[in-house]
């Protein structure tokens, strides 16, 4: 599996009650960001930033489901 390194984690309460977790990391030398509802973790964004800008990612299932893991150990 590819592999890829978490930069930071961020809980955002937003005033409607509902929570949200953005993680930031790379993988193969690229950042992304996803940010998922934290109720049911449910991913609701996920970025690739590169060139000054910031485009939808396409992540494999896999990496979804590994960061995922390490949200849910770490909330």
């Amino acid at each position: 599996m590819e592999q890829y390194e978490i930069k930071n984690m961020i809980i955002d309460d937003e005033s409607n009650g509902q929570e949200h977790v953005t993680v930031e990391f790379t993988l193969e030398e690229k950042q992304y960001s996803i940010t998922f509802d934290k109720s049911d973790l449910e991913i609701i964004n996920a970025w690739l930033f590169e060139n000054g800008s910031s485009v939808p990612a396409n992540l494999s299932e896999q990496i979804i489901e590994s960061v995922r893991e390490e949200v849910k150990k770490k909330i």
